[in-house]
């Protein structure tokens, strides 16, 4: 696990290799290890190396082909690059590390681009090739590591990297708030948007790559997921699940430095452990909380049934809000998904004792596991009506005062395309618009950001439709973006077995009936875990990552943290106060739990803060993890 920045076409640099340093050193705690420069006639590259494989110096990048007309910086794991190694050799290549960066170098000289189609892994990279005079830009099939892109430079350069902040080191970077990522931001909770929070900086959607030539740009689609079902029994997907999970574990534990797991009390994690079956894991809990609020007791009962270690942590709300800076730092857009708290403790619980971790993410989005993905007994029992008649209804209790009953009402009478965002809806895209002042009321709707994706997948069920749109911006936006941001804020690597294109594939042909039927979410994943685990944790329902911002809230000193903010010049300039006070102290009475838009709101002017406000950040992680780099170039 590393991290890269890089820069193509800049003829204001006087200084190319101080620049390419100063971007390196906002990114040093992706790779405290040690760090390299390529510097060309055109293009700057600068990598900053966590050692994972081959802890030698021939693993160093860059990394170069025979001839050193190819030039690679990248991020990640290939899991299959033995049997890729073995194949490149057999027509003549020569490799000179153990690594798996080699593979990809090789791997794009014998086949272009199309070596994407035979890479298992996670990645984001980089290839300068300097006989073609063009870059190519690369990240994995489901977006698990990041990759940044820009042209809103004084001097039109191209600037490129696995963190935004590594651009503001760059003298031609124009630094821009994005007006147009505010308001979805406040509904999705996470910045949804191609482009980010910064003006003119797009995200390298997953499964793309990019090729930069004679100032020209072309992105393009080298992978798609695919959800064709494919009728068999429970028994057969399940062994299947199995076989399919244990090859991928095996695969994801391959490492030369210490691997452990995240545990929870939840089906996922656990069923990872399980098959992993590592020295340690790692869990997270809130003080003051022993009930859906702390799962550690959970994590330490399987780990001793498993014969595990289990490291643990409690954490006050006092630590979470003195954090919140940094954690909003680490993440580059403001990012307001509660768990980002306790997964940026949990990182650095782990860090002092392993270098790579498994975890479970992907597997509600690839199986069915979240509690959405079904209508409600009652929704069932409404459904029964004509649709013509629900649809009616639901527009007659439009603009009635919202209520239960009128929501129930008015969701029974609108298709999945209208009623589902993904797996976090916090403002209401009405009131959200109302909340913010003129500027920043012009962002994209609802219904712009969604319905594309929905388009690909008319054809499909409803629960299908829910995944694929999951998986394209939940997964990506919010689970996937932050599990790396806050593992690499500690220098520890992040694997996540679930999300392997062989899983995935599988996944894929499950009948809508194997993933979500009759209350029971994850019903194939849950099947082929009962002979991993404790029946109790294999049934346990999803309960996410809970934190207890809705108590934190109403106590004295956190209100008053949050009405200093919304009462400042810098909440006035984006929102109403007055609307945004009022459901403050409606929480704090305890008149509503407005917990989630209120601190959605909060974490964007703290993040606001850091990038546009605050006159510096250190060059290092601001988790005090400085530079283990013993060789640079």
């Amino acid at each position: 696990m590393c991290g890269f920045a890089g820069f193509v076409d800049s003829p204001s640099t006087l200084h190319p290799e101080k620049t390419i340093r100063a971007m390196m050193d906002t990114i040093v705690h992706r790779g405290p290890d040690s760090g390299g420069i390529y510097a060309g006639e055109r293009a700057v590259f600068g990598f900053r190396r966590l050692s994972i494989m081959d802890l030698t110096a021939g693993g160093s990048q860059p990394m170069y082909n025979e001839d050193r007309s190819c030039v690679l910086v990248f991020n990640g794991e290939i899991y299959n690059y033995a049997e890729l190694r073995k194949e490149l050799r057999g027509k003549g290549h020569r490799f000179t590390s153990q690594t798996d960066s080699e593979v990809i170098i090789h791997g794009y000289e014998e086949y272009g681009v199309g070596i994407l189609q035979r890479l298992r892994g996670m990645f984001a990279f980089a290839i300068w090739d300097d006989k073609r005079q063009s870059l190519l830009l690369a990240r994995d099939f489901f977006g698990i590591k990041p990759l940044y892109y820009s042209r809103h430079t004084k001097d039109g350069c191209l600037l490129f990297g696995s963190e935004i902040k590594s651009f503001m080191a760059h003298s031609s970077f124009i630094k821009e708030l994005n007006k147009d990522a505010l308001k979805p931001y406040l509904t999705f909770q996470y910045s949804v948007l191609g482009e980010t929070f910064f003006k003119g900086v797009y995200k390298l959607e997953p499964g793309h790559f990019m090729l930069y030539s004679n100032g020209e740009l072309e992105i393009k689609r080298y992978a798609e997921v695919q959800f064709d079902t494919v009728e068999e029994t429970l028994d057969s997907y399940r062994q299947q699940i199995q076989q399919t999970l244990r090859e991928s574990v095996k695969a994801h534990r391959i490492s030369d430095v210490k691997v452990g797991s995240f545990l929870s009390g939840g089906v996922d994690s656990s069923y990872i452990t399980a098959l992993l079956m590592p020295d340690k894991t790692f869990s997270i809990g809130f003080e003051s909380y022993e009930g859906s609020f702390n799962e550690t007791g959970l994590a330490q009962e399987l780990s001793d049934q498993l014969h595990i270690s289990n490291y643990k942590e409690m954490l006050s709300a006092e630590q979470c809000f003195e954090k919140l800076p940094d954690i909003q730092y680490h993440m580059d857009e403001p990012h307001s998904n509660p768990s980002c708290v306790p997964l940026y403790f949990l990182s650095g619980l782990a860090s002092r004792h392993v270098t790579v971790v498994l975890s479970g993410e992907g597997a509600d989005e690839l199986f069915g596991g979240y509690d959405g993905y079904e209508l409600t007994p009652a929704m069932k029992t409404y459904s029964r009506l004509p649709f013509v008649v629900r649809r009616v209804t639901s527009r007659l209790v439009k603009d009635l005062p919202k209520g239960r009953i009128s929501t129930f009402l008015m969701r029974g009478g609108q298709t999945v395309e209208e009623r589902f965002i993904g797996q976090a809806k916090v403002w209401d895209e009405a009131e959200a618009q109302d909340l913010l002042q003129n500027d920043y009321k012009q962002g994209p709707s609802v219904r712009d950001i969604t319905s594309p994706y929905f388009q690909e997948v008319k054809d499909k069920d409803d629960l299908t439709k829910m995944q694929y749109l999951d998986m394209k911006l939940w997964l990506p936006g919010d689970i996937l973006l932050k599990a790396d941001k806050m593992s690499m804020a500690h220098s520890i690597e992040l694997r996540v077995p679930f999300l392997d294109r062989a899983v995935m594939e599988l996944a894929g042909r499950l009948p809508s009936g194997l993933r979500v039927k009759n209350g029971e979410t994850k019903r194939a994943l849950r099947s082929a875990a009962k002979d991993y685990l404790p029946e109790a944790w294999a049934k346990r329902p999803k309960v996410g990552f809970p934190v207890p911002i809705r108590h934190w809230l109403r106590e004295e000193k956190y209100y008053q943290i949050l009405k200093e903010h919304f009462e400042s010049g810098t909440a006035a300039m984006f929102f109403h106060p007055k609307p945004l006070l009022k459901r403050l102290n409606d929480h704090y009475s305890g008149k509503a739990n407005h917990a989630r838009e209120l601190w959605t709101v909060y974490v964007f002017l703290v993040w606001y803060k850091q990038f546009f406000e605050s006159s510096s950040r250190q060059a290092v992680s601001s988790s005090g993890q400085n530079s283990r780099e013993e060789a640079l170039v």
